[in-house]
Protein backbone atom coordinates (compact mmCIF):
# COMPACT_ATOMS: atom_id res chain seq x y z
CA UNK A 1 0.00 0.00 0.00
CA UNK A 2 1.49 3.33 -1.24
CA UNK A 3 0.68 6.51 0.43
CA UNK A 4 1.45 9.78 -0.96
CA UNK A 5 0.81 13.38 -0.40
CA UNK A 6 -1.14 14.65 -3.52
CA UNK A 7 -1.64 18.25 -2.52
CA UNK A 8 0.01 21.37 -4.16
CA UNK A 9 1.86 22.79 -0.77
CA UNK A 10 5.41 22.87 -1.38
CA UNK A 11 6.18 22.17 2.08
CA UNK A 12 5.29 18.36 2.07
CA UNK A 13 7.72 16.12 1.42
CA UNK A 14 8.07 15.01 -2.33
CA UNK A 15 8.73 11.33 -1.59
CA UNK A 16 5.94 8.78 -0.93
CA UNK A 17 5.68 6.09 2.18
CA UNK A 18 5.39 2.90 1.30
CA UNK A 19 3.47 0.49 4.14
CA UNK A 20 2.17 -3.39 3.58
CA UNK A 21 -1.27 -3.64 4.71
CA UNK A 22 -0.86 -6.77 4.87
CA UNK A 23 2.52 -7.09 7.06
CA UNK A 24 0.45 -4.29 9.76
CA UNK A 25 -2.17 -7.19 11.25
CA UNK A 26 -1.28 -6.75 14.56
CA UNK A 27 -0.80 -2.93 14.45
CA UNK A 28 -3.24 -1.52 12.82
CA UNK A 29 -4.22 1.44 14.76
CA UNK A 30 -0.53 3.08 14.73
CA UNK A 31 -0.50 2.80 10.33
CA UNK A 32 -4.06 4.00 10.39
CA UNK A 33 -2.89 7.14 13.04
CA UNK A 34 -0.02 7.91 10.61
CA UNK A 35 -2.10 7.77 7.52
CA UNK A 36 -4.27 10.54 8.99
CA UNK A 37 -2.25 12.48 10.61
CA UNK A 38 -0.64 13.26 7.35
CA UNK A 39 2.69 14.75 6.45
CA UNK A 40 3.98 17.81 7.69
CA UNK A 41 2.50 20.98 7.10
CA UNK A 42 5.43 23.52 7.12
CA UNK A 43 9.39 22.56 6.96
CA UNK A 44 12.50 24.11 7.00
CA UNK A 45 15.16 24.61 3.89
CA UNK A 46 18.57 23.35 3.35
CA UNK A 47 19.11 26.33 1.06
CA UNK A 48 18.06 28.40 4.05
CA UNK A 49 20.69 26.91 6.33
CA UNK A 50 23.08 28.95 8.09
CA UNK A 51 26.85 27.87 8.53
CA UNK A 52 29.07 29.37 11.22
CA UNK A 53 32.28 27.29 11.08
CA UNK A 54 34.76 26.86 13.84
CA UNK A 55 37.53 28.69 14.29
CA UNK A 56 39.02 25.64 16.46
CA UNK A 57 38.73 22.71 14.70
CA UNK A 58 39.72 19.61 16.95
CA UNK A 59 42.11 17.15 16.18
CA UNK A 60 42.08 14.08 13.95
CA UNK A 61 41.70 10.91 15.50
CA UNK A 62 44.35 8.41 14.74
CA UNK A 63 42.05 6.02 11.80
CA UNK A 64 43.66 3.14 13.07
CA UNK A 65 42.26 3.20 16.59
CA UNK A 66 38.24 4.68 16.22
CA UNK A 67 35.69 3.42 18.49
CA UNK A 68 32.25 3.44 17.57
CA UNK A 69 30.35 6.24 18.91
CA UNK A 70 33.33 7.66 20.96
CA UNK A 71 34.71 10.53 18.42
CA UNK A 72 32.44 13.76 16.97
CA UNK A 73 33.03 15.77 14.19
CA UNK A 74 33.86 20.17 14.72
CA UNK A 75 30.09 20.48 13.40
CA UNK A 76 26.83 20.00 14.54
CA UNK A 77 23.53 20.68 12.61
CA UNK A 78 20.41 22.27 14.84
CA UNK A 79 16.88 22.94 13.55
CA UNK A 80 14.34 24.61 16.55
CA UNK A 81 10.50 24.08 16.00
CA UNK A 82 7.57 25.37 17.66
CA UNK A 83 4.05 25.09 17.05
CA UNK A 84 3.56 28.45 17.19
CA UNK A 85 5.74 29.48 14.57
CA UNK A 86 7.16 26.26 12.85
CA UNK A 87 10.56 25.50 11.99
CA UNK A 88 13.35 27.95 12.20
CA UNK A 89 16.25 27.96 9.71
CA UNK A 90 18.79 25.19 10.11
CA UNK A 91 21.82 26.07 11.71
CA UNK A 92 25.63 24.16 10.89
CA UNK A 93 28.01 25.76 14.01
CA UNK A 94 30.03 24.03 16.26
CA UNK A 95 29.60 21.42 18.01
CA UNK A 96 28.82 22.04 21.55
CA UNK A 97 26.64 20.54 24.37
CA UNK A 98 22.46 21.47 23.73
CA UNK A 99 21.11 23.67 26.72
CA UNK A 100 17.53 22.60 27.59
CA UNK A 101 15.27 23.42 30.65
CA UNK A 102 15.14 20.57 33.36
CA UNK A 103 11.39 20.25 32.68
CA UNK A 104 11.96 19.05 28.85
CA UNK A 105 9.79 16.81 28.35
CA UNK A 106 11.98 14.77 26.64
CA UNK A 107 13.65 14.30 30.02
CA UNK A 108 10.53 12.88 31.50
CA UNK A 109 8.45 11.27 29.08
CA UNK A 110 11.00 10.19 26.51
CA UNK A 111 9.62 11.85 23.44
CA UNK A 112 12.95 11.01 21.56
CA UNK A 113 13.44 9.67 17.91
CA UNK A 114 16.94 8.87 16.41
CA UNK A 115 18.03 7.69 13.33
CA UNK A 116 21.70 5.66 12.09
CA UNK A 117 23.64 6.33 8.71
CA UNK A 118 26.82 6.66 7.75
CA UNK A 119 29.09 8.77 4.98
CA UNK A 120 31.41 6.48 2.49
CA UNK A 121 34.72 8.29 1.23
CA UNK A 122 34.75 6.27 -2.26
CA UNK A 123 37.66 5.51 -4.09
CA UNK A 124 36.81 8.16 -7.26
CA UNK A 125 37.66 10.33 -3.91
CA UNK A 126 33.55 11.28 -3.44
CA UNK A 127 31.72 11.26 -0.45
CA UNK A 128 28.57 8.97 -0.55
CA UNK A 129 25.86 7.87 1.65
CA UNK A 130 23.36 4.55 1.22
CA UNK A 131 20.58 4.56 0.59
CA UNK A 132 19.18 7.93 3.08
CA UNK A 133 15.88 7.98 1.18
CA UNK A 134 14.94 4.78 3.94
CA UNK A 135 16.49 6.95 6.97
CA UNK A 136 14.32 9.55 6.09
CA UNK A 137 10.68 8.01 5.62
CA UNK A 138 12.05 6.01 8.80
CA UNK A 139 12.81 9.11 10.65
CA UNK A 140 9.50 10.60 9.25
CA UNK A 141 7.29 7.34 10.75
CA UNK A 142 8.63 7.66 13.89
CA UNK A 143 7.61 11.53 14.60
CA UNK A 144 4.68 10.97 13.69
CA UNK A 145 4.31 7.85 15.82
CA UNK A 146 5.93 9.90 18.35
CA UNK A 147 3.65 12.95 18.03
CA UNK A 148 6.97 15.10 17.13
CA UNK A 149 6.65 17.21 14.23
CA UNK A 150 7.24 15.88 10.97
CA UNK A 151 9.43 17.96 7.72
CA UNK A 152 10.35 16.99 4.26
CA UNK A 153 12.96 14.44 4.50
CA UNK A 154 14.49 15.71 1.21
CA UNK A 155 15.26 18.99 2.93
CA UNK A 156 16.89 17.55 6.03
CA UNK A 157 18.91 15.20 3.57
CA UNK A 158 19.79 18.68 2.34
CA UNK A 159 20.90 20.15 5.40
CA UNK A 160 22.76 16.47 6.08
CA UNK A 161 24.78 16.76 2.91
CA UNK A 162 25.79 20.04 3.94
CA UNK A 163 26.96 19.29 7.37
CA UNK A 164 29.23 16.67 5.77
CA UNK A 165 30.55 19.24 3.25
CA UNK A 166 31.13 21.33 5.86
CA UNK A 167 33.22 18.36 7.94
CA UNK A 168 34.41 16.49 4.72
CA UNK A 169 37.91 16.56 6.41
CA UNK A 170 36.63 14.10 9.38
CA UNK A 171 35.44 11.50 6.52
CA UNK A 172 38.26 8.71 7.03
CA UNK A 173 39.62 8.27 3.90
CA UNK A 174 39.55 4.35 4.33
CA UNK A 175 38.39 1.09 2.60
CA UNK A 176 36.20 0.39 5.72
CA UNK A 177 35.74 3.49 8.06
CA UNK A 178 33.09 5.32 7.76
CA UNK A 179 31.55 9.14 9.31
CA UNK A 180 28.21 8.15 11.63
CA UNK A 181 25.87 10.01 11.27
CA UNK A 182 23.25 10.49 14.16
CA UNK A 183 19.89 12.58 13.18
CA UNK A 184 17.96 13.27 16.92
CA UNK A 185 14.48 14.91 17.16
CA UNK A 186 13.48 15.70 21.08
CA UNK A 187 10.36 17.04 22.25
CA UNK A 188 11.72 20.26 24.70
CA UNK A 189 8.85 22.03 25.93
CA UNK A 190 9.58 22.63 29.55
CA UNK A 191 6.12 21.68 30.90
CA UNK A 192 5.28 19.18 32.73
CA UNK A 193 2.43 16.51 31.99
CA UNK A 194 1.92 14.29 29.18
CA UNK A 195 1.43 15.74 26.23
CA UNK A 196 2.49 16.49 22.75
CA UNK A 197 5.70 18.44 23.11
CA UNK A 198 4.62 21.98 21.89
CA UNK A 199 8.60 23.07 21.62
CA UNK A 200 11.25 20.51 19.92
CA UNK A 201 14.64 20.30 18.60
CA UNK A 202 16.12 18.31 15.54
CA UNK A 203 19.71 18.08 15.57
CA UNK A 204 22.54 15.91 13.67
CA UNK A 205 26.05 14.82 15.25
CA UNK A 206 28.66 13.46 13.35
CA UNK A 207 31.74 11.60 14.17
CA UNK A 208 34.25 8.83 12.76
CA UNK A 209 34.05 5.28 13.42
CA UNK A 210 36.18 2.11 12.37
CA UNK A 211 34.92 -1.06 11.38
CA UNK A 212 32.72 -3.28 13.61
CA UNK A 213 35.01 -5.73 12.87
CA UNK A 214 38.67 -4.39 12.72
CA UNK A 215 40.02 -8.01 12.25
CA UNK A 216 37.43 -10.10 9.99
CA UNK A 217 33.92 -11.67 11.37
CA UNK A 218 33.62 -11.87 15.00
CA UNK A 219 30.95 -13.99 15.57
CA UNK A 220 28.41 -13.65 18.55
CA UNK A 221 26.46 -15.84 21.01
CA UNK A 222 22.94 -15.18 21.84
CA UNK A 223 20.86 -15.65 24.80
CA UNK A 224 17.14 -16.33 23.80
CA UNK A 225 15.52 -14.44 26.31
CA UNK A 226 11.82 -16.22 27.47
CA UNK A 227 11.13 -13.61 30.06
CA UNK A 228 11.57 -9.96 28.81
CA UNK A 229 9.23 -8.41 25.71
CA UNK A 230 11.51 -6.31 23.08
CA UNK A 231 8.41 -4.99 21.36
CA UNK A 232 4.97 -5.90 21.72
CA UNK A 233 1.80 -5.37 19.71
CA UNK A 234 0.65 -1.64 19.44
CA UNK A 235 3.84 -0.70 20.73
CA UNK A 236 7.02 0.87 19.21
CA UNK A 237 8.76 -1.81 18.17
CA UNK A 238 8.63 -1.08 14.45
CA UNK A 239 9.92 2.71 15.08
CA UNK A 240 13.44 4.30 15.86
CA UNK A 241 13.06 5.36 19.46
CA UNK A 242 15.69 5.60 22.56
CA UNK A 243 13.09 4.67 24.57
CA UNK A 244 12.96 1.15 22.31
CA UNK A 245 17.02 1.11 23.69
CA UNK A 246 17.37 1.83 27.48
CA UNK A 247 15.00 -1.31 28.19
CA UNK A 248 17.25 -3.77 26.84
CA UNK A 249 20.59 -2.68 28.52
CA UNK A 250 19.36 -4.68 31.37
CA UNK A 251 18.47 -7.62 29.55
CA UNK A 252 22.02 -7.66 27.56
CA UNK A 253 23.54 -7.83 30.79
CA UNK A 254 21.90 -11.33 31.56
CA UNK A 255 23.46 -12.07 28.51
CA UNK A 256 27.03 -10.81 29.34
CA UNK A 257 26.91 -12.41 32.17
CA UNK A 258 26.23 -16.10 30.14
CA UNK A 259 29.23 -15.35 28.59
CA UNK A 260 26.86 -14.30 25.43
CA UNK A 261 27.25 -10.97 23.90
CA UNK A 262 23.37 -10.49 22.25
CA UNK A 263 20.12 -11.32 22.96
CA UNK A 264 17.93 -13.23 21.05
CA UNK A 265 14.80 -11.38 21.14
CA UNK A 266 11.38 -13.58 21.42
CA UNK A 267 7.47 -12.82 21.68
CA UNK A 268 4.37 -14.54 22.50
CA UNK A 269 4.01 -18.33 24.20
CA UNK A 270 5.04 -19.57 20.40
CA UNK A 271 8.57 -17.73 20.89
CA UNK A 272 8.16 -16.35 17.13
CA UNK A 273 11.98 -14.93 16.62
CA UNK A 274 12.13 -11.16 16.10
CA UNK A 275 15.21 -9.20 16.47
CA UNK A 276 19.11 -9.94 17.52
CA UNK A 277 20.23 -7.36 20.03
CA UNK A 278 19.89 -3.84 18.09
CA UNK A 279 19.70 -5.78 14.82
CA UNK A 280 17.43 -7.10 12.39
CA UNK A 281 17.69 -11.30 12.12
CA UNK A 282 18.03 -13.46 9.43
CA UNK A 283 18.21 -17.30 9.30
CA UNK A 284 19.74 -19.26 6.00
CA UNK A 285 17.51 -22.72 5.92
CA UNK A 286 18.23 -25.96 3.69
CA UNK A 287 14.26 -26.90 2.27
CA UNK A 288 13.04 -29.33 -0.69
CA UNK A 289 12.75 -26.59 -2.79
CA UNK A 290 16.56 -25.12 -2.05
CA UNK A 291 18.45 -22.62 0.18
CA UNK A 292 15.63 -20.39 1.88
CA UNK A 293 16.52 -16.72 3.70
CA UNK A 294 14.32 -16.09 6.12
CA UNK A 295 13.58 -13.00 8.02
CA UNK A 296 10.58 -12.19 10.54
CA UNK A 297 7.83 -9.56 8.49
CA UNK A 298 7.33 -6.07 9.23
CA UNK A 299 4.60 -7.30 11.29
CA UNK A 300 4.73 -3.80 13.95
CA UNK A 301 7.38 -6.01 16.41
CA UNK A 302 10.20 -5.40 13.83
CA UNK A 303 12.10 -2.35 13.08
CA UNK A 304 11.86 -1.58 8.92
CA UNK A 305 16.18 -1.77 8.59
CA UNK A 306 17.56 -0.07 6.20
CA UNK A 307 20.49 -2.74 5.90
CA UNK A 308 17.36 -5.58 6.54
CA UNK A 309 15.83 -3.94 3.28
CA UNK A 310 18.97 -4.19 1.19
CA UNK A 311 19.88 -7.65 1.80
CA UNK A 312 16.32 -8.91 0.92
CA UNK A 313 16.36 -6.41 -2.02
CA UNK A 314 20.09 -8.41 -3.41
CA UNK A 315 18.75 -11.83 -2.21
CA UNK A 316 15.78 -11.44 -4.48
CA UNK A 317 18.12 -11.17 -7.57
CA UNK A 318 20.19 -13.95 -6.35
CA UNK A 319 18.89 -17.04 -8.55
CA UNK A 320 20.29 -19.38 -6.15
CA UNK A 321 18.00 -18.29 -2.83
CA UNK A 322 14.67 -18.57 -2.16
CA UNK A 323 13.78 -15.11 0.25
CA UNK A 324 10.94 -15.54 2.69
CA UNK A 325 9.22 -12.41 4.83
CA UNK A 326 7.66 -14.87 7.60
CA UNK A 327 6.98 -15.62 10.98
CA UNK A 328 9.17 -18.49 12.19
CA UNK A 329 9.56 -20.36 15.72
CA UNK A 330 12.78 -21.30 18.45
CA UNK A 331 11.02 -24.62 17.56
CA UNK A 332 11.52 -24.16 13.77
CA UNK A 333 14.77 -23.19 14.58
CA UNK A 334 16.46 -25.84 16.74
CA UNK A 335 14.34 -28.28 14.54
CA UNK A 336 16.43 -27.28 11.56
CA UNK A 337 19.73 -27.34 13.52
CA UNK A 338 19.39 -31.15 15.31
CA UNK A 339 18.58 -31.93 11.31
CA UNK A 340 21.58 -29.69 9.55
CA UNK A 341 19.29 -27.79 7.63
CA UNK A 342 19.94 -24.18 9.78
CA UNK A 343 23.31 -23.14 7.48
CA UNK A 344 23.75 -19.77 8.66
CA UNK A 345 22.33 -17.65 11.33
CA UNK A 346 23.04 -13.65 11.57
CA UNK A 347 22.13 -9.83 12.63
CA UNK A 348 22.06 -6.84 10.12
CA UNK A 349 22.07 -3.63 11.04
CA UNK A 350 23.97 0.09 10.06
CA UNK A 351 26.65 -0.71 12.57
CA UNK A 352 28.12 -3.88 11.72
CA UNK A 353 26.71 -4.75 8.18
CA UNK A 354 26.12 -8.36 9.21
CA UNK A 355 26.83 -10.13 12.15
CA UNK A 356 27.41 -14.12 12.09
CA UNK A 357 25.87 -16.34 14.80
CA UNK A 358 27.88 -19.40 16.16
CA UNK A 359 25.72 -20.21 19.54
CA UNK A 360 22.47 -20.08 21.21
CA UNK A 361 21.65 -20.29 24.74
CA UNK A 362 18.30 -21.21 25.22
CA UNK A 363 16.20 -22.46 28.59
CA UNK A 364 19.76 -23.65 29.94
CA UNK A 365 20.88 -25.80 27.03
CA UNK A 366 23.67 -24.36 24.35
CA UNK A 367 23.19 -24.86 21.26
CA UNK A 368 26.62 -24.35 18.42
CA UNK A 369 25.11 -23.73 14.87
CA UNK A 370 26.76 -24.21 11.76
CA UNK A 371 27.20 -20.68 10.50
CA UNK A 372 30.97 -20.60 10.86
CA UNK A 373 31.72 -24.51 9.77
CA UNK A 374 32.68 -23.09 6.07
CA UNK A 375 33.23 -19.57 6.77
CA UNK A 376 29.55 -18.47 6.80
CA UNK A 377 29.74 -18.29 3.14
CA UNK A 378 26.12 -16.46 2.46
CA UNK A 379 26.89 -13.77 5.18
CA UNK A 380 30.19 -13.00 3.56
CA UNK A 381 28.80 -12.27 0.57
CA UNK A 382 25.85 -9.99 1.57
CA UNK A 383 28.41 -8.34 3.51
CA UNK A 384 31.25 -8.05 0.48
CA UNK A 385 28.24 -7.17 -1.69
CA UNK A 386 27.12 -4.32 0.34
CA UNK A 387 30.31 -2.92 1.21
CA UNK A 388 31.35 -2.81 -2.39
CA UNK A 389 28.40 -0.54 -3.31
CA UNK A 390 29.02 1.57 -0.29
CA UNK A 391 32.22 2.39 -0.85
CA UNK A 392 31.70 3.11 -4.52
CA UNK A 393 33.05 0.20 -6.16
CA UNK A 394 30.02 -1.03 -8.05
CA UNK A 395 27.83 1.10 -9.02
CA UNK A 396 24.69 1.34 -7.50
CA UNK A 397 21.50 3.78 -7.31
CA UNK A 398 21.61 3.28 -3.84
CA UNK A 399 25.28 5.27 -3.30
CA UNK A 400 24.05 8.74 -3.10
CA UNK A 401 27.05 11.85 -3.53
CA UNK A 402 26.77 14.74 -0.87
CA UNK A 403 27.52 17.22 -3.92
Amino acid sequence: MTQKNNNNNPNTPSFSIFYRSDLFEMNQMTVTMIFRRGYASSTFRAADTIVRKTDRPSPKPDPTKLVFGASYSDHMLTIKHSNKSGWEKPVIESLKPLSIHPGAKVLHYATEIFEGMKAYRCADGKIRLFRPDLNMKRMLTSAERSVLPTFDGNELLGCIKKLIEVDADWVPSSKSSTLYIRPTLIGTEPTLGVAAPGESLLFVVTGPVGPYFPTGFKPVSLLADTIHCRAFPGGMGAYKAGSNYGPTIYVNKEANAKGCQQVLWLHGKERFITEVGTMNVFMCLKTKKGIELVTPPLNGLILPGVTRQSILDLGRTWKDLIVSEREITMEELLDAHHDNRLLEMFGAGTACIVCPVERIIYEGKEFKLKTMDKGAQLTNRFHDELVDIQFGRKASPWSVPIN
